[in-house]
C-alpha cells in the first residue's frame, strides 16, 4: 500500500492541524506505512468505514478511518494507493458533505 498525501484540500488541513493533532496524524501515517490493505481493513484501531453517501468524482466509495477517538480522515482507495482527501478533528463534520 503507498500513501497518497498530495490531495489539495487534505493539504489545507494538515497546515491547520494544531500540533497535538499533527503528531496524532504521523503516528498514523507510520501506521499505516507498514501495513497493507487486508491489514487495514482488519484493524479494529483505524476502524475503516465506508461512507456510503460519499463517492469520488469517479465513483468509487470514500472511507473514514480513526486517527484519534474524536479525529477522522477521509481516504479513498485507488488501486495501489490510499490517497488522503481530508481531515477532520471534529468527528463529527466527517461524514457532511
Amino acid at each position: 500500500m503507498r500513501i497518497d498525501l498530495n490531495f489539495p484540500d487534505f493539504q489545507k488541513d494538515l497546515f491547520k492541524l494544531q500540533k497535538n493533532e499533527g503528531y496524532s496524524l504521523i503516528k498514523t501515517l507510520r501506521t499505516l506505512s507498514r501495513m497493507d490493505f487486508d491489514q487495514l481493513r482488519r484493524s479494529p484501531g483505524l476502524n475503516l468505514e465506508q461512507i456510503r453517501n460519499m463517492k469520488t468524482r469517479k465513483g468509487d466509495y470514500l472511507y473514514s478511518i480513526r486517527i484519534t477517538r474524536s479525529f477522522r480522515a477521509i481516504v479513498s482507495i485507488e488501486g495501489d494507493y490510499l490517497r488522503f482527501i481530508s481531515l477532520h478533528p471534529d468527528h463529527d463534520s466527517t461524514y457532511k458533505k
